[in-house]
């Protein structure tokens, strides 16, 4: 194969799931792995880049693939897929429908607000009313200053909702474990189909070999993680780790491949993003 002459444009986040894994490859401890040119950026971010073909490798949404796999190829290791720890939805009384109701979302292409969608179609009597899209950290204070009927909210708001007087109306990953018996796609790694089938494939067994890595010596990864975490707790970046690096993350296999495609499938049935072409998800 030809070497790459130039470093490997790539964007993930800062938090500690994305830097244990990619850490080795970031630093150059995979041998004949390629060289990377690592920019941080949240999520929301990285669903832009990817949409407008900036990175060559990027961490994304699942919510975002059917938008980009023209451009990009879903890498089958290196993102995240999890069990209990999908999206609320809360609401000030402990009791409500969301019927007619406005909600506050963070981004509406990203999985929670597919899965909140799936949700209020499987249960809700009628259709939601006005999506009301803001910065996340506006969401409970939105709710509880009763500027909007609900709320969907992630992560750490898992834990400090009861703060701001808020109730759990629901939880979007149970719905999805219990209805699907499937883990929650969270977000995937795509890199640029125009890299070709070999780098493609060298890039994923880089990155398995990443994981591999971190998960034999983690005291190895642990500068890099905690040098680039939001959250300087040292257990809960553990604890982060612990909840999003899994099987998955090594390899998606049948049960990952069956989430994304059961979560984007019914999301298209729905009306809420185009569909996928019969091959689409194929690596590479």
């Amino acid at each position: 194969m030809t070497a790459l002459t130039e470093p490997l444009q790539i964007a993930y986040s800062p938090c500690p799931n994305d830097t244990f894994v990619f850490d080795a490859l970031a630093h150059g401890r995979v041998p004949g792995a390629p060289s990377l040119d690592v920019t941080f950026a949240d999520i929301d971010i990285t669903n832009g880049m990817a949409e407008r073909g900036e990175s060559d490798v990027l961490k994304v949404s699942y919510a975002v693939l059917p938008y980009v796999l023209g451009e990009y190829a879903l890498l089958p290791c290196g993102g995240a897929l999890g069990r209990g720890c999908g999206p609320l939805v809360l609401t000030r009384e402990a009791e409500a429908d969301l019927t007619g109701r406005t909600v506050a979302v963070p981004s509406e292409k990203s999985t929670a607000y597919l899965l909140f969608r799936l949700w209020a179609a499987d249960t809700l009597p009628g259709p939601v009313g006005e999506i009301v899209v803001m910065p996340f950290h506006e969401i409970m204070p939105a709710v509880r200053d009763g500027k909007v009927d609900a709320g969907l909210v992630i992560h750490e708001a898992r834990f400090t909702y009861q703060n701001y007087g808020l109730h759990k109306l629901a939880d979007m990953g149970e719905h999805w474990e219990s209805t699907t018996g499937l883990p929650i796609p969270l977000g995937a790694i795509i890199a640029k189909r125009s890299l070709g089938t070999e780098t493609l494939t060298l890039l994923a067994d880089s990155i398995r070999t990443s994981v591999r890595a971190a998960w034999d010596d983690p005291e190895v990864s642990r500068p890099y993680v905690m040098e680039n975490a939001q959250e300087m707790d040292p257990a809960v970046a553990d604890q982060h780790i612990g909840l999003y690096v899994n099987e998955f993350t090594a390899d998606l296999g049948e049960n990952g491949y069956a989430a994304i495609r059961g979560l984007l499938t019914r999301a298209a049935a729905e009306g809420l993003v185009p569909p996928l072409g019969p091959n689409a998800l194929d690596f590479p």
